[in-house]
C-alpha cells in the first residue's frame, strides 16, 4: 500500500503539502494540487481515515446511541439516519445502551476520544445534566423521540400529547366507557406527554379514578405486568391505551391468556406505529409515528450543526395518525 510519503515523493512536494491537499486545509497553487492528485491516481493512495480525524478533529463519522435496538422501532429509526447521513457523506456507529446510564456516559467517553463528529440520541436515560455537560464539551447532538423532560438542544419527536388525545377519543367512538392507560417512564418527555394527553381527555369523566394509570417501562413484558395489577384494581375496563406498541403487545398477550377477548371486552390501542402491530391477532390500532421522517430530519439538523450551519436550539414536532384496526373493531 501506497504511503503519504510515497505521493510525496513521486509529486516532489513536502508531506505537509499533500496533506493539505488531501484535508482541503491551508493554501496549495493550483499547478501542485493537479501534481499531487496525479500522484494520488497513479499510486491508488486511500488516505487513512483515522489518521485524518486525528489531524483534523473530523472523521466524518456519527454516532447513534439507542436504548434497545431490539425494539423494532429502533432499527427503523436507525435505517434513515444511515441513509441521511451517507448521502452527506457521513458514516454511522450505533451503540445500543441497554437503557443504562453508565454504558451511555461510557459510550460518550470513547466516541470523544475517537474524535466522533456528532452524536444522535434516542436514549432512555440521558439527563438533563448530561445535556449541559455535552454543551460545555462543544459536542454537536440531537436528540429524538425520548428526550429528557427538560433539554437545551435541538429535539426531533411526535406530537406525542395530542395522539394520546386522538387513542381515547377513538376507544371512546367505538363505544367504551371505562379506559385505561398503562404509561411509560415519567423522566421521559416522551411519555410524560402521552400520559397528559389521556388526563386531559378523561378527567372530566365520573368514571375516571387516578388508579386507572398503571406503569409500564415501553416493553412487552412491562405492558404483561401492568395489565394484571390493573385489572385486580378495575376488572370492568373495557378500553386501554397502551403509551407504546411493545407494551400494548405485552397487555394484548395476557389478556389473551387470562380469556378476556379482544376487542370484544376489551379494546386496545398502542402508540407508534411499528411493524409488529400487523401480524397481531387482531391487528393492532395504533397512533403511528412517521418514524422514518424522524430519524432523516434528527440528522440534517445534526450535520448542519456538526458544519456550523444549525439554526437555533428547538424542539421539532411531526403529526402523528390513527391506524385503526381489528383490536378495536367492536362488534
Amino acid at each position: 500500500m501506497a504511503t503519504i510519503k510515497d505521493v510525496a515523493k513521486l509529486a516532489g512536494v513536502s508531506v505537509a503539502t499533500v496533506s493539505r491537499v488531501i484535508n482541503k486545509n491551508g493554501y496549495v497553487n493550483d499547478g501542485t494540487k493537479v501534481k499531487v492528485d496525479e500522484a494520488i491516481r497513479k499510486l491508488q493512495y486511500e488516505p487513512n481515515a483515522m489518521a485524518r480525524g486525528l489531524a483534523t478533529r473530523k472523521t466524518e463519522t456519527i454516532a447513534l446511541i439507542l436504548p434497545d435496538i431490539s425494539n423494532p422501532f429502533f432499527p427503523e429509526l436507525a435505517r434513515a439516519v444511515e441513509d441521511v447521513a451517507r448521502t452527506y457523506g457521513y458514516t454511522v456507529i450505533l451503540c445500543n445502551s441497554d437503557s443504562e446510564a453508565n454504558k451511555e456516559k461510557e459510550y460518550i467517553h470513547i466516541l470523544k476520544q475517537r474524535y466522533i463528529d456528532g452524536i444522535l440520541f434516542s436514549s432512555h436515560s440521558l439527563k438533563a445534566e448530561d445535556v449541559e455537560l455535552m454543551n460545555k464539551e462543544n459536542i454537536p447532538f440531537v436528540v429524538l423521540d425520548r428526550a429528557p423532560v427538560q433539554v437545551d438542544c435541538p429535539v426531533v419527536r411526535s406530537k406525542n400529547f395530542e395522539g394520546a388525545q386522538i387513542a381515547v377519543q377513538h376507544l371512546l367512538d367505538v363505544g367504551c366507557s371505562k379506559i385505561a392507560h398503562i404509561y411509560g417512564p415519567q423522566e421521559m418527555a416522551t411519555a410524560r406527554e402521552r400520559l397528559m394527553g389521556y388526563e386531559d381527555s378523561v378527567k372530566h369523566f365520573d368514571w375516571f379514578t387516578p388508579s386507572l394509570l398503571v406503569e409500564g417501562d415501553f416493553s412487552i413484558e412491562g405492558g404483561k405486568r401492568a395489565i394484571e395489577l390493573l385489572m385486580s384494581r378495575h376488572p370492568d375496563v373495557d378500553g386501554i391505551f397502551a403509551g407504546n406498541d411493545l407494551m400494548a403487545l405485552g397487555v394484548m398477550k395476557k389478556l389473551h391468556q387470562m380469556g378476556i377477548r379482544v376487542p370484544d371486552q376489551i379494546a386496545l390501542c398502542g402508540f407508534d406505529g411499528i411493524h409488529l402491530t400487523t401480524i397481531t391477532e387482531p391487528e393492532m390500532t395504533t397512533i403511528a409515528q412517521p418514524i422514518y421522517d424522524i430519524g432523516m430530519l434528527a440528522t440534517r439538523l445534526l450535520i448542519k450543526k456538526i458544519e456550523g450551519t444549525s439554526e437555533n436550539n428547538r424542539v421539532h414536532e411531526f403529526d402523528v395518525r390513527l391506524i385503526p384496526r381489528g383490536s378495536t373493531e367492536r362488534k
